[in-house]
C-alpha cells in the first residue's frame, strides 16, 4: 500500500531509512537475492531489457547506482564486468552496510558508498556514464527534481536505466495472488510440514513494521516518458516484464512468509525457483514482445542523455 497522499516528502525519506536500516540484515535472505551465477543472469537480463540491448563489448566505465539496498542490482553487473567502478548510494546507511560487507567477502574492487538521498546528489556534473537503479523510483518523493539531478551528473551520451518500478494495473494484479496466498497458507504449511511463524511482540512496534509506508508511486508508462523529456533525455524506451512470473512470486512469498523459514523444505524452494524461473521465460519469450508494458507488474525505463 502506498504511503498517505498528505505524507510529506520528509516524512517518507525518514520511514524509507528507518524501514530499510531495520530490514537491511535480513534483506538478502528475504528476497532471495543471490550474488552467483544465478543473480548475475537475472541482472544482466533486466540491463538488456532496460537498454534494449548490450553490445558484446559494451562496459561502463563510471555507474552511479540509486537506491542500492544490499547491492542485488550493482555488485552482480560488477561481477559481470559490465560496470568498472560503482559508486553505490543510499538513503539507507544499513543498506550500504550491507552492501559494503559483501563487496569485500567478493573481493570486489572500485566500490564507493555514499549516503545520500536522490534529489540532492553529491557529485559533480558530468561525473558518470551510466546512472541506473533497481525498485527505486517508486520510493522517491520528488522525481522531477531526482531526474534533473540523474542528467547533471551524466556525462554527454551517458546512459538512464531502471528496472523493477511497478505499474499501476501490475500493483492492483498483485493483490490476487497475495490474497490467496494468505488463504491456502494453512493447508501450504501441512502439505510441506512446515510451522507456523511466530509473530513476535516486537515486530508489530518495530520499524520493520514501517513497510507499507515506504512506496510512494505506481507508474504507467506515460509517467516514465514524461520524466525523462521533461528531465531533457532523449531516446527513451519503457517496458515490461514479469506477468505470470510475478504473479506465482507474489503467491510464493506470501505463503513462505507464513512459516518459520527454517523449516521451509529444500525440495519446496527447489520448485518454488525452478517454477519461477519457467514462467519467467514464458514471460520473456512470449508474453513480453506482444503485450502492452502497463499490463505487467514491472516496468523497465532507460534513456541517453544528450552528447
Amino acid at each position: 500500500m502506498p504511503a498517505s497522499p498528505t505524507a510529506t516528502p520528509e516524512h517518507i525519506k525518514d520511514v524509507n531509512t528507518r524501514y530499510h536500516d531495520a530490514a537491511a540484515e535480513d534483506y538478502d535472505a528475504k528476497w532471495g537475492i543471490d550474488f552467483g551465477g544465478v543473480g548475475q543472469r537475472q541482472v544482466r537480463l533486466k540491463l538488456v531489457k532496460a537498454l534494449g540491448g548490450i553490445e558484446g563489448d559494451q562496459r561502463f566505465g563510471d555507474a552511479l547506482e540509486i537506491g542500492s539496498g544490499t547491492g542485488y542490482f550493482s555488485l552482480n553487473l560488477v561481477q559481470l564486468g559490465l560496470i568498472e567502478r560503482l559508486t553505490a548510494t543510499d538513503i539507507s546507511p544499513g543498506m550500504l552496510k550491507r552492501l559494503a560487507a559483501t563487496a569485500e567477502a567478493l573481493d570486489l574492487e572500485d566500490v564507493t558508498t555514499v549516503t545520500t538521498e536522490a534529489e540532492r546528489l553529491p557529485f559533480a556534473d558530468e561525473s558518470f556514464d551510466l546512472v541506473f537503479g533497481h525498485a527505486v523510483l517508486h520510493h522517491i518523493p520528488d522525481l522531477d527534481r531526482a531526474f534533473a539531478e540523474f542528467r547533471r551528473v551524466l556525462r554527454p551520451g551517458g546512459m538512464i536505466a531502471f528496472a523493477g518500478e511497478p505499474s499501476r494495473y501490475g500493483e492492483r494484479l498483485a493483490t490476487l495472488p497475495k490474497r490467496t496466498g494468505l488463504l491456502v497458507a494453512p493447508a501450504w504449511r501441512r502439505l510441506v510440514g512446515a510451522r507456523t511463524r511466530a509473530v513476535a511482540e516486537a515486530d508489530q512496534s518495530h520499524d520493520h513494521s514501517l513497510e507499507g509506508e515506504v512506496d510512494v508511486h505506481a507508474f504507467a508508462p506515460a509517467d516514465l516518458r514524461r520524466l525523462l523529456g521533461e528531465a531533457g533525455f532523449e531516446q527513451p524506451r519503457v517496458g515490461g516484464e514479469e506477468l505470470l512470473a510475478n504473479a506465482w512470486g507474489w503467491g510464493l512469498r506470501t505463503v513462505e512468509s507464513s512459516a518459520e523459514p527454517e523449516s521451509i523444505p529444500f525440495r519446496w524452494r527447489r520448485f518454488a525457483f525452478s517454477s519461477y524461473i519457467a514462467l519467467q521465460k514464458v514471460d520473456t519469450s512470449v508474453l513480453e514482445p506482444h503485450l502492452p508494458a502497463e499490463l505487467f507488474y514491472n516496468l523497465l525505463v532507460s534513456a541517453r542523455k544528450p552528447a
